[in-house]
């Protein structure tokens, strides 16, 4: 039975054809044990910039985000790839995939037909005016013409392709022409907006309304996003929404938490940076900033919260790093993963100035944590913190990580690195 919609905050509910599932959901895979601590040696190296985003497609993982050159395992062999690039998942190979992208890939997600959509801050795609989604073929490189949706202004931050739905979430205000406030969904062939989904999203007296990132549970019936918001419609919902979008429309759901109206550092319009689900759908993890350390407030922290219960939520766990940011999270079963550019978890009273409290664990820049408990997990492989693990992929073999520094595993690995499983 459909889950009864929040009557006073429910969002338009218009009748959309049934869709296909040709495409799988980004929510997280399992995996029967936590990965090895000790990087592979054959994945390639970026030499410049930040990865942003990585897609599996079929046995090709698709890397986006602002660099200019990427080189070999060797190091041996440089090649020009701006803001994206592709390898072979099994082997490191980089491919021959080299579209032109003028701008920042934020956002990648595994199309069909051997393609991909990407998402970011650019305007043109191989010299065509396309601001910021396209869907790219794998096996040259072209653009679909076909696929034709542009943001008004601003960028994407998230995409996920399920069936022939595209869900979309950014800065931008409409698509299309067609008013969407920072999260849109579309069709995957045309890219034209979806009438069924409108989360009316609005930020009253923040400087803009935007999602910074949201997943789709392995269902395919709940989205959750986050990002610099207050309201859905005509409901509260402070940084952070779930919407029931499993049948012909979509809407908001009457599952909600106050715990992110507490501020953090001043100047933070959102300090949620990524939330997924876990793989059996049943709790989703947010990874938090702020600048700020709090054993009360969720400031730079990262927060387990169940998504089959319904009304007010609390966290079930809260892992706190002592006032240093994270901003990705991957769910496998066995562990949670985390990343941003902390030096601790199990650290609720220590601080910036003064060091780590009692209890705390060092976990330079990428650690992971208990799924029942938060607690930090022995595995430690540390990395160059940087500014911080900005995505992490979880494949069948184990945990590609991109991020903005060189040091993984106590090994050189240019920005990318992958965890293998044991």
């Amino acid at each position: 039975m459909r889950r009864r919609l929040l009557a006073a905050a429910a969002v338009a509910v218009v009748a959309v054809p049934a869709v296909i599932d040709t495409v799988p959901a980004t929510a997280d895979r399992a995996h029967p044990s936590v990965v090895s601590d000790n990087p592979v040696d054959w994945t390639p190296h970026v030499l410049d910039g930040t990865v942003w985003s990585m897609a599996l497609v079929d046995d090709t993982v698709v890397v986006g985000g602002a660099f200019t050159k990427v080189a070999d395992s060797s190091r041996r062999q440089t090649y020009e790839r701006k803001n994206i690039f592709a390898f072979g998942l099994h082997d490191g190979e980089i491919r021959t995939f080299a579209p032109r992208v003028d701008g920042a890939v934020y956002s990648l997600a595994a199309g069909p037909d051997h393609s991909v959509y990407m998402g970011g801050a650019f305007k043109t795609v191989n010299g065509a005016q396309q601001r910021g989604l396209a869907r790219m073929s794998m096996r040259d490189g072209s653009r679909y013409g076909s696929f034709n949706a542009r943001v008004n202004w601003g960028d994407i931050r998230a995409i996920v392709s399920r069936g022939e739905r595209l869900y979309a979430g950014g800065t931008f205000s409409a698509v299309n022409g067609v008013q969407r406030v920072g999260l849109v969904r579309l069709n995957g062939e045309t890219g034209s907006v979806d009438q069924g989904f409108d989360a009316r999203l609005a930020g009253p007296g923040l400087k803009r309304t935007r999602v910074e990132h949201f997943d789709v549970s392995p269902d395919g019936t709940r989205l959750i996003a986050v990002g610099a918001f207050l309201r859905s419609g005509g409901a509260d919902r402070t940084q952070i929404a779930q919407f029931d979008v499993g049948g012909s429309g979509a809407g908001l759901t009457n599952w909600y938490t106050d715990a992110f109206k507490p501020t953090c550092m001043k100047g933070f319009d959102t300090y949620l940076r990524q939330v997924k689900f876990s793989p059996d759908g049943s709790y989703v993890v947010v990874a938090a900033t702020g600048r700020a350390s709090s054993a009360q407030k969720l400031c730079d922290s990262a927060a387990r919260f169940e998504v089959r219960s319904t009304g007010r939520q609390n966290p079930t766990w809260v892992q706190r790093t002592g006032g240093d940011s994270l901003y990705a999270v991957a769910i496998t079963g066995p562990a949670v993963y985390l990343g941003g550019h902390q030096r601790w978890f199990d650290n609720p009273y220590g601080t910036d100035g003064n060091g780590p409290g009692p209890g705390a664990v060092s976990r330079p820049g990428i650690g992971a944590v208990s799924p029942s408990t938060g607690k930090a997990l022995e595995w430690n492989p540390t990395r160059s913190r940087g500014v911080g693990v900005r995505t992490f992929l979880v494949t069948p073999d184990g945990l590609l990580v991109g991020s903005d520094t060189d040091q993984l595993g106590r090994e050189y690995h240019g920005r990318i690195g992958m965890f293998p499983l044991r």
